[in-house]
């Protein structure tokens, strides 16, 4: 929480450029929501646009645990009172408005920049702002702002592409104290259970160590969407205000996952004593309204652990054994929610790890491949005529008339990478039968 303290110094901050006024509430959609931020709070703007993206992939409309909002999920227990206090505005304001959002969450990180004494020259450049975007992740574990604002540049340096797009770059962070602080999983202990995860446990008071005799056998493995960051999510489960935790979360970007809570032990997920033990509950990083959170790497990851549960467990493999939290009796939740795909999930569980192929035929030598599935996404790379791609998944986008026709029907290829499927030879053209929808 922040105290009273706090909040006297940070009503009393004049940061260069003055506090946000109205003006900064103003209607706007990325990138000029962070143009003007950016300029008002000499904050670099590509890296308020990786925060964005590393917390919500720039998706104004996301809710997150406890009730941070926007863009930059600004937190009622940390950020939202400093924004608000900064700029003036109401809470309603700073999670109403993409605008005075990301305003706000810019007023938080100039705000910890001056207290970390960094000069205008130092501010022009964005690897001196890694203490700033650290402190961004709240009174955690200093492993935990090490992997919170890791994150953040790894995203800057490998560049995005949605509502704004972030050219790649390299980038040389400059971590101060957290220099001394293992990069996360490098020199973290491992799993006790499940050797592909780092071992960080959720607090004492978040979960119970159980006498399986009583409790009984462990028969369900329940599906959960985070609705915050990786990072955020484990911080969660290691305060024990929060009264929550599962066993394993996953990260988007690359399928890395953690465990907090042993197998054997009851994680306080589902919200139903009864389902808490005979379950072990897996988190995925992410919003339940946005699938650009579910990646095949997540779901790869996810799927080839619960296919272990369900083998050490003896748990069907099916939707009556493998739920989501809103499967769950009296859950008042509704994750994995409409976007999750449960039937490559499931295929991925019994072994069936569903790809296609296709062989690209293009007259004009390189196909362009684009970072979303329609010719108004960025050019992201080529591929040349006659080379062999691996489908992962397909879905409806912008109509493209090509070498085999005119389809709506694109094809995923790699990570934020896609292809018509016009100019691919495939199995048939259009949809594939047994590749996934994305």
């Amino acid at each position: 929480m922040v105290g009273r303290a706090l909040l006297a110094v940070v009503a009393a901050a004049t940061l260069a450029g003055a506090a946000a006024g109205p003006a900064a509430a103003a209607a706007g959609r990325a990138p000029s929501a962070f143009d003007s931020a950016a300029a008002r709070y000499d904050v670099p703007r590509d890296l308020l646009l990786s925060l964005g993206w590393a917390q919500s992939r720039l998706d104004q409309g996301a809710v997150g645990r406890g009730g941070d909002c926007g863009v930059m999920q600004l937190s009622v227990g940390r950020t939202l009172p400093v924004a608000e206090a900064l700029t003036g505005l109401s809470r309603g304001d700073l999670c109403g408005s993409e605008a005075a959002n990301v305003a706000g969450a810019a007023a938080v990180l100039r705000f910890y920049s001056d207290r970390d004494g960094l000069s205008s020259a130092a501010r022009s450049d964005v690897n001196r702002w890694y203490g700033p975007v650290a402190r961004f992740a709240g009174p955690v574990d200093d492993s935990i702002a090490r992997l919170f604002a890791d994150t953040v540049y790894d995203q800057l340096a490998a560049g995005f592409a949605g509502p704004a797009r972030v050219a790649a770059r390299p980038v040389a962070p400059e971590r101060g104290r957290f220099e001394d602080v293992p990069a996360w999983g490098t020199a973290s202990e491992r799993s006790p259970d499940h050797p592909p995860a780092v071992w960080a446990p959720a607090h004492k008071d978040n979960y119970e160590v159980a006498n399986r005799e009583k409790s009984g056998p462990i028969d369900f493995v329940v599906i959960h969407v985070t609705q915050g960051s990786y990072a955020g999510t484990i911080a969660w489960f290691k305060n024990p205000e929060s009264e929550v935790s599962a066993h394993y979360t996953f990260r988007s970007s690359d399928g890395a996952v953690t465990q907090s809570v042993r197998e054997k032990d009851i994680g306080w997920h589902a919200a139903n004593k009864d389902y808490n033990a005979r379950s072990i509950g897996i988190e995925h990083e992410g919003f339940i309204e946005n699938p650009a959170w579910f990646t095949d790497a997540m779901y790869r990851s996810s799927a080839a652990l619960t296919r272990i549960l369900t083998r050490e467990y003896g748990i069907p493999r099916d939707r009556k054994h493998i739920i989501g939290h809103g499967e769950v009796p009296t859950a008042d939740h509704t994750d994995p929610g409409p976007y999750w795909n449960w039937t490559y999930y499931l295929e991925l569980v019994n072994g069936n790890f569903l790809k296609g192929t296709g062989i690209v035929d293009t007259p004009t030598g390189r196909l362009n491949v684009r970072g979303g599935p329609g010719t108004g996404s960025p050019v992201v790379g080529s591929v040349a005529d006659g080379t062999k791609v691996t489908i992962f998944c397909q879905r409806a986008g912008s109509k493209v008339t090509g070498t085999f026709g005119t389809s709506t029907v694109w094809n995923r290829i790699g990570m934020d990478r896609w292809v018509s499927s016009t100019y691919l030879r495939t199995s048939q053209p259009g949809f594939i039968p047994r590749v996934p929808r994305c």
